[in-house]
């Protein structure tokens, strides 16, 4: 390990920024037809998805304005540190960290479970293993090699994406794949309405929603090693919402058109049905290959995060000092192996451990997600707080209708939390979270981090 070296390299382009950005949004549970959303909100879940994206719009668009200002590693906890405190910090920054460890963990097991689609007779945890030993890797190599193959596994997201939008509207207008008569758009409506079930069902669908839009926020992570942030960090982020519409309003809009909504998920995924009425027989497999590259792309976002939080606490003295050192090529070496094995104990307690057991520790990601996304709100309005008129003024990527954007994005995630505890299957999430950011507030004050952070303060 080298420890000479103490500051991680620019080494990503605007190219890797952007479809980073743009992977990020795009999940696993897409191409597996976002079927439970679906299940309670019919085709209503189009105006979920447009709600969620605008709230994650204006949530980026503050993140993006501190991370232009100020482009460090740490992101929204160095951010929480500077405007909201040290204990802030802290609890973002180690919440982030186990948020994405958990997550991790259901994505390399995710990649097993794919892998047996066509290795029948292997095991599940070989391929789990093989997942974590191969991301883990390509972030110990350089943040570039990180970045290179995100662009690829994104880009992989996106050409099926756009492929399955063009072919679905084919058939819709064309009748392509249907005999040459055009499906049209009817099945949006005439399966019990567009919203059939109510404006409950839409709301119960929000939580799933957001959780499906958890790691836009990376692009922040991304901001200390972007070799142009002034640049790549607006350009990644104004075309947030964009992509959302696109890419998951557009695909589920073709979708709901096609198929009665209330028939997905009871035939398979609704991507591999379009690909199969276009002729391809190996949709099957070519829809497998692309959502284990996408759980392959989460995998490794999430190593890459992990790291860089790791690094930025070290860096605030809330870690062991040995995660801000680098190697030679800028990575944070020690604060990724120490991620990975953590991963490695994960792998193996969701094999032992009860699935119940299991679920109850993912809601964490859940609740974190939520509480990421209100530090970065409330981050903002006292960093906007702290600047003169004269600096507000001439702030390179100013967030559009400050302060009311805020407000309303604060008063929409509240509205999640409030939902998240009304409905029995999430108000557990409303029990662990909490439950463990109490367990790190113990560990900062057993540890007498608290102390130090005042005698750091003191000599600033």
């Amino acid at each position: 390990m080298q420890n000479s070296q103490q500051q991680l390299h620019r080494g990503l382009s605007e190219r890797h920024i952007r479809l980073m950005a743009l992977g990020a949004a795009i999940g696993v549970g897409l191409f597996l037809g976002s079927a439970n959303a679906i299940k309670l909100a019919g085709p209503g879940i189009l105006l979920a998805y447009l709600l969620g994206g605008g709230a994650i719009f204006i949530i980026m668009r503050a993140l993006g304005e501190m991370a232009v200002h100020n482009p460090v590693a740490g992101s929204f906890s160095r951010y929480a540190r500077d405007y909201l405190g040290p204990l802030s910090g802290y609890l973002t920054g180690w919440n982030y960290w186990f948020l994405w460890l958990v997550t991790c963990v259901a994505e390399i097991t995710a990649v097993g479970v794919y892998m047996q689609v066509w290795f029948p007779e292997s095991q599940q945890w070989v391929w789990a293993l093989a997942a974590l030993i191969a991301m883990g890797s390509v972030n110990l190599i350089t943040v570039k090699a990180y970045g290179e193959f995100e662009f690829w596994f994104a880009m992989i997201k996106v050409v099926t994406i756009v492929v399955m939008i063009l072919a679905g509207l084919g058939m819709i207008v064309f009748g392509f794949g249907n005999n040459g008569v055009a499906t049209g758009i009817s099945n949006l409506w005439v399966h019990g309405g567009f919203f059939p079930n109510g404006a409950q069902g839409v709301l119960m669908s929000l939580q799933m929603v957001m959780f499906a839009y958890l790691g836009v926020e990376m692009i922040g992570l991304t901001a200390g090693e972007a070799a142009n942030p002034q640049k790549s960090i607006p350009d990644a982020i104004n075309s947030v919402f964009w992509r959302i519409v696109i890419f998951y309003v557009g695909a589920l809009f073709v979708i709901l058109s096609l198929y009665p909504w209330n028939e997905l998920g009871t035939t398979g995924s609704p991507f591999v049905m379009t690909f199969e009425r276009m002729g391809i027989r190996e949709a099957a497999g070519i829809i497998n290959f692309v959502v284990l590259t996408a759980a392959l792309s989460s995998c490794n976002g999430g190593i890459f995060s992990t790291g860089r939080m790791l690094y930025n606490l070290a860096q605030q003295k809330q870690a062991p000092a040995f995660f801000a050192n680098t190697s030679p090529g800028g990575v944070p070496r020690a604060a990724i192996l120490v991620s990975v094995t953590a991963l490695l104990i994960g792998v193996a307690l969701n094999y032992l451990a009860p699935a119940k057991v299991f679920v109850w520790v993912t809601s964490i990601a859940t609740f974190g997600a939520i509480w990421t996304w209100g530090v970065i709100l409330v981050s903002h309005m006292k960093f906007r707080a702290r600047l003169s008129a004269e600096e507000r003024a001439n702030l390179a990527f100013k967030m559009p209708m400050f302060p009311v954007a805020s407000w309303v994005a604060l008063a929409f995630l509240v509205l999640v939390i409030g939902l998240m505890a009304y409905f029995p299957d999430t108000r557990v999430a409303l029990y662990v979270g909490p439950a463990f950011l109490i367990l790190l507030l113990v560990l900062y004050f057993a540890m007498g981090l608290n102390k130090r952070d005042n005698v750091v303060a003191q000599g600033a």
